[in-house]
Formats: structure tokens, C-alpha cells, sequence
């Protein structure tokens, strides 16, 4: 198989979507323009993943997720991935419509990939993000559909020698979120917790820790977030990115993570009927 070549006004350059687009324009992304159809309260058989987080520490960034899929009000899958690694610095997590999701993030890690071989070097963490913005805004149509992704980005910046995060909407705005996030249908039970436990200066295995905490939490008030699924072996997906690059841990690791929470939860939160027996205070009785 030989490259293509392209005259020099058509080259189309580092895109990977352009090139596919001039290569077969039945297989490019759909473009964005044109007004968007109309929406609906949503599409009968279409599965959507639900709870993903990521925050900062203090030598790179945790991106988490959960593994429960939703199809209505059942479940689908309890073992779907929803963190992937974008590159060899950088993490990607869906929340939404599992289909155009993963098509999505199969295509951004091609464009990244695709990237670096025509322009020698690896795109810079800024230019990522806005690359993912581009294909959310591209989604828009689909999106009014029933079909919305939401995705939050995050990774190592090699140049700035810290970790950051990024944040997107359905029109394809692109926000950078400063220590933490966490969007889906538990996102805000999760990022509630990990806004109680947050410090700027917390080292690795404490932002996982905080990660594991915010997962267990969501799934404990969200009835489409899964929690930790001992009996299967199923533990949600939870990456580092550092200097050292993208890194996945074991669901060994997770499993103690998770007792942790666990014992945690039952040493602050006693027995109810010890916890009125504490507080009785018996008819005549001289304690205060």
C-alpha cells in the first residue's frame, strides 16, 4: 500500500479527519454545519455510560470511571471501559451515548497519532483538548438526537511540568478545570465528595484514594453509576498520567482502595440503634 499524495494546495496536513474526508468522504466525521435536527427526550435501545471523574495532584492527574452501561432504566453492561488513553501523556473519559463515545475516542487517539508522524512531534496538551472540542462540536447534530457525549479530558503537560484537566459541553466549548471534575448522571455526588477531601498538594495514592471515594459515593445516590462488584471481580477503571506517562491500576490495588472506603465508612458511620443508645438519656438520670 503507497501513501497517498496531494497536490500542495490540498494537502490536507496533520488532520486525520481531512485526510479521510478526501480519501473516502463516506467515512469522515459528519460536519457540524447546518442546523441540528430536532431534539428528543431520547432513543429507545441506545446505551449510555454515566460517572467519570478526574482530578490534579501533585505530580500529574487520576482519571476515573466507572463501569456500569445503561439501556433506559436497565442495566447493559457492568463492565464497560470508560477511560482511555488518549496518548502516551494524556487520558480520555465518555459519558453519554456509548457508540459515538468510543467511535469518538478511537478517532481522536488516531488524529493524535496521525499528528505526530506528518509534524515529527506530539501535539501539544492545549492542542488535544481543542482537537477533542472540535469533534464534540461536530456531534452537536447527534447530540440533539439523544446521542450526546460528553467527554472530560486530562493528561500530563510536558512543557508546564504539571497535570491539567479539561472539561467540555455539548456545543464543543472547552473549559479547563483548575483541581478536579466529574460529569455523567453521579457527577455531582462525585465531585461533592472529592470537593470535601481535596488538597492541592495531596500525592498519588491519596487523589486515588479520593477518586475511588467519589466513584463509591456517586453509586451509593446514583442508581446508573456501579460501584465495586467484588462477586464479578468488577472494579471501576482508574488511569495516572504523569511524567512517567498513562497508567492503568489493578483491580488488586482497587479492591484494597475500595475496602479502605468501606472501613472508612463503617467507622464514621456507627449502627443506628448504637447511635440512639448513645444518645438516650434514661427518665431521672443525672448525665447532662
Amino acid at each position: 500500500m503507497t501513501l497517498p499524495l496531494f497536490p500542495l494546495g490540498e494537502d490536507p496536513g496533520p488532520s486525520f479527519a481531512d485526510l479521510l474526508s478526501r480519501l473516502d468522504p463516506s467515512g469522515a466525521p459528519p460536519p457540524a454545519a447546518g442546523a441540528p435536527p430536532q431534539p428528543r427526550d431520547g432513543l429507545p435501545g441506545v446505551v449510555h455510560g454515566t460517572t467519570i471523574a478526574a482530578l490534579r495532584f501533585a505530580g500529574g492527574t487520576v482519571v476515573a470511571g466507572d463501569r456500569r452501561a445503561t439501556e433506559g432504566h436497565s442495566i447493559a453492561h457492568r463492565g464497560i471501559e470508560k477511560v482511555f488513553p488518549a496518548d502516551r501523556h494524556s487520558a480520555v473519559a465518555i459519558a453519554g451515548a456509548a457508540g459515538p463515545a468510543v467511535e469518538m475516542v478511537r478517532l481522536f487517539q488516531t488524529q493524535l497519532e496521525h499528528y505526530e508522524k506528518v509534524e515529527g512531534t506530539p501535539l501539544s496538551l492545549e492542542g488535544k483538548a481543542n482537537q477533542l472540542a472540535q469533534m464534540v462540536r461536530a456531534n452537536l447534530g447527534y447530540a440533539m438526537q439523544g446521542l450526546a457525549v460528553v467527554p472530560l479530558f486530562a493528561g500530563y503537560d510536558l512543557r508546564q511540568r504539571t497535570g491539567r484537566i479539561f472539561s467540555f459541553d455539548l456545543a464543543g466549548g472547552r473549559y479547563e478545570e483548575l483541581e478536579y471534575h466529574a460529569t455523567g448522571s453521579g457527577g455531582r455526588d462525585a465531585k461533592n465528595t472529592i470537593k470535601l477531601g481535596y488538597a492541592p498538594e495531596m500525592g498519588e495514592r491519596q487523589a486515588v484514594e479520593l477518586a475511588v471515594r467519589a466513584l463509591y459515593e456517586a453509586a451509593d445516590e446514583d442508581s446508573a453509576t456501579g460501584g465495586p462488584d467484588p462477586l464479578r471481580g468488577i472494579y471501576p477503571v482508574v488511569a495516572v498520567v504523569d511524567e512517567a506517562g498513562y497508567r492503568r491500576l489493578g483491580d488488586d490495588f482497587l479492591a484494597e482502595a475500595f475496602s479502605a472506603v468501606l472501613e472508612a465508612g463503617r467507622r464514621l458511620s456507627p449502627p443506628a440503634r448504637e447511635a440512639a443508645a448513645a444518645r438516650h438519656v434514661p427518665e431521672g438520670s443525672d448525665q447532662p
